[in-house]
């Protein structure tokens, strides 16, 4: 089943984007379940997926949306033409063998393929196709306690419940009962920089902010950050991307204009939302104000937030740098600093919105 690997290891990767936690395990389930199975029946891959890579009762309509998305109603998933893949040679534990590479010729998906590149290279048609499965994507949430207790079946015991039970049984020794902090999804807050040197990536990123909203619209807002400071969170509330995205378009003022991070995010701060949230900010970090206040507004944020996450579409280049004065202002009050350039990078930031640190499944 070698030729067939990455394509689904493709469409593990979309379900993780719309918020399945097809983790390492699961996927390593899912393809040793298609060695005993035919790969090419759309059946046997269908319940292969759905019997090892969801979890919940939750994860059924999102595996559904996307199996039926990925492999696009055909008959069976047939790989698409032939690309040419690079990949480490592994060994009986599984582990790669250091040092050793194979180049093969592989097939994998276009999804697959599209993953990795920029969103500023693609042609009109990817970008759809991207688009279209950020329509797709939900977002977990890291959660938190409240200070509002309820029953559960570890934490602290509960001397109400436990003596209103011994009282029914007439003062007979029941059973211990306990209670625990309710916990609830913590407040996720994005400033997305739609100055003009973020143009070829502002629109991608207000569609990953509509996604986050669609996940915990009560728990999410969202901000656009250029010469002024702008709610959208009312516009990316509602359900249909494309009509969101009109609405955002008119709401945003400044579109292609200058970048004062400095005053918009002191600004911010001057709102109640930062506190106790995680703050997420796209941006490139070209700052046209004082770099100092960028970075005392950073270090203000980076006590008043839970986390920072900043997201920088050039990060995604090896070659990148963080050298800008708005970067070196802001690195040191920043605890994740991921790329914002591809589908792979969006997948990335949805892990770190879920609690999960960079680089885990």
């Amino acid at each position: 089943m070698p030729d067939v690997v990455p394509l689904m290891v493709g469409f593990v990767r979309t379900l993780r984007a719309a918020g399945v936690a097809a983790d390492h395990e699961r996927t390593r389930g899912f393809l040793t379940a298609l060695e005993n199975l035919d790969a090419g029946e759309r059946k046997d891959v269908y319940w292969a997926g759905r019997l090892t890579l969801c979890s919940g009762p939750d994860d059924l309509p999102r595996y559904d949306r996307c199996f039926a998305a990925y492999f696009d109603g055909r008959a069976t998933p047939r790989p698409s033409p032939s690309v040419t893949v690079t990949r480490y040679v592994a060994a009986p534990d599984g582990a790669p063998e250091e040092g050793r590479e194979q180049t093969t010729a592989a097939t994998a998906s276009t999804l697959e393929v599209l993953r990795a590149r920029d969103v500023a290279t693609l042609t009109p048609e990817e970008r759809a196709e991207i688009n279209r499965l950020l329509a797709l994507m939900r977002t977990a949430r890291e959660t938190r306690a409240t200070r509002r207790l309820t029953a559960s079946k570890r934490g602290s015991l509960d001397p109400r419940r436990i003596v209103r039970e011994a009282m029914r049984r007439g003062g007979e020794p029941a059973r211990l009962r306990f209670r625990d902090r309710r916990r609830k999804p913590r407040r996720v807050v994005l400033l997305i920089d739609v100055s003009g040197s973020m143009k070829a990536y502002a629109d991608t990123l207000l569609r990953v902010a509509h996604a986050v909203v669609r996940s915990a619209p009560r728990a999410t807002e969202v901000f656009s950050a250029g010469t002024r400071l702008t709610r959208l969170t009312a516009e990316l509330r509602i359900r249909d991307a494309a009509r969101a995205m009109d609405q955002v378009s008119a709401a945003i003022p400044d579109w292609s204009g200058g970048t004062r991070l400095g005053e918009e995010l002191r600004a911010f701060l001057r709102l109640p939302d930062a506190r106790g949230a995680i703050v997420v900010i796209a941006s490139d970090g070209w700052e046209r104000g004082d770099p100092s206040l960028l970075g005392a507004q950073m270090e203000r944020l980076g006590r008043m937030a839970h986390r920072v996450i900043w997201v920088n579409p050039h990060k995604g280049d090896p070659a990148y740098r963080p050298l800008t004065g708005g970067m070196r202002a802001a690195l040191p009050h920043i605890d994740d600093l991921v790329a914002g350039h591809s589908l792979a990078a969006y997948e990335e930031l949805a892990r770190l919105l879920a609690g999960r640190r960079a680089g885990h499944a």
